[in-house]
């Protein structure tokens, strides 16, 4: 009998946390069109950017390293 009662007080935790975070999301201020672009474009940028950042340095270790075994 303990087993269905802490079985019942798990679901009705698992249906209050569901619920309670739809209530938090519903206060969530989305960002309009506009403002998702620009977020997309500044992330895609960076990305970029390091990206070529680590590619670089990863060639100027690996030339490093080959000169010094040679």
């Amino acid at each position: 009998m303990a087993f269905l009662g802490s079985l019942k007080r798990g679901f009705s935790s698992t249906f209050s946390f569901f619920g309670e975070s739809w209530a938090e999301l519903k206060k969530v201020k989305w960002p309009n069109r506009k403002e998702l672009v620009s977020y997309t474009i500044v992330v895609v940028v960076t990305v970029v950017f390091v990206t070529i950042y680590f590619t670089l340095l990863d060639l100027g270790i690996s030339s490093i390293v080959r000169w010094i075994t040679e």
